[in-house]
């Protein structure tokens, strides 16, 4: 609900022509450049899976992890939410290793050393470079230092089983090659984020859109948006009118790298497909 009244918010002030704009911009060049980015991306999310999964005592081959990794990003940006996909990747896998509570926890892990990673890169370029928030960065830094800080502790002292995950994933789940691949992913995001910016005719070097960048992905691991909407559009029109670049040139930019971000998800259709398929073969094959 919160993210469909952001888009209602939106639409008041700025009108239906920015939403209009974003989708009219959209040609063959960034739905093919997008597409392209989101296959490195996805390897990098589906690899850093594996070694989060390696780390927890859970196997998982690569192709898999890939082929689940494109299926929870469709079901991410067409359900509300944007976790559904993740949920259903890690039953799916606890399933298929008869470790669910395991499973799940290996996702949760992976989403969240790909988000802190994003955060990390976030506070440095909102540190370094000119932005809306930059005034505000020390205090926001010391605020997340300390929050981490007291995580990290109710972790460690409160839930043994979470304690039990860090020790494995920090002797046994390769962190600096989950670091590694966390970081290729954001540069991913990033890059097709330039794409949308680029396809919606936003007059601004891409240092200049680093930073409104990193605001934008931030605002949309936040669970309130309906498929992929809302938050992400909000943020955007913000920053884009504080950096003195219009909330208007902001909400194309965002549905502009909205669908190409949908489109470039879509090989997960084949692999809803193919599991449907299998499943019809094995039901067959059990009625005999």
């Amino acid at each position: 609900m919160a993210g469909a009244g952001v888009l209602v918010l939106l639409v008041a002030r700025v009108g239906a022509g920015p939403f209009v704009d974003g989708l009219r911009a959209l040609d063959a060049w960034a739905v093919g450049a997008a597409s392209a980015v989101t296959v490195a991306t996805t390897v990098c999310g589906a690899w850093r899976w594996r070694l989060v999964a390696a780390g927890l005592g859970l196997d998982l081959p690569l192709r898999t992890a890939v082929a689940a990794s494109y299926r929870a990003q469709l079901l991410n940006t067409t359900l509300p939410g944007g976790v559904v996909g993740d949920v259903h990747r890690g039953v799916r896998h606890g399933r298929e290793v008869r470790a669910t509570g395991r499973a799940l926890r290996a996702v949760a892990w992976e989403r969240v050393a790909g988000q802190v990673t994003q955060g990390a890169v976030a506070v440095v370029v909102l540190l370094v470079l000119p932005s809306p928030v930059r005034s505000s960065m020390p205090r926001v830094l010391l605020v997340a230092v300390a929050a981490a800080a007291v995580g990290l502790l109710v972790v460690r002292v409160a839930v043994p089983v979470l304690r039990t995950d860090l020790h494995a994933l920090a002797t046994r789940g390769s962190p600096l090659g989950v670091a590694l691949l966390s970081g290729l992913a954001v540069v991913g995001h990033l890059a097709v984020f330039w794409v949308a910016a680029r396809t919606a005719g936003v007059p601004a070097s891409p240092v200049r859109l680093l930073p409104l960048a990193l605001l934008v992905l931030l605002a949309m691991a936040v669970p309130t948006n309906v498929a992929g909407w809302g938050p992400r559009e909000g943020v955007a029109a913000w920053a884009f009118s504080a950096a003195g670049l219009g909330a208007s040139a902001g909400v194309a930019t965002a549905v502009t790298y909205g669908v190409l971000v949908l489109v470039a998800s879509l090989p997960g259709v084949v692999v809803l497909v193919v599991d449907s398929l299998h499943r019809h073969v094995e039901l067959e094959a059990a009625r005999g």
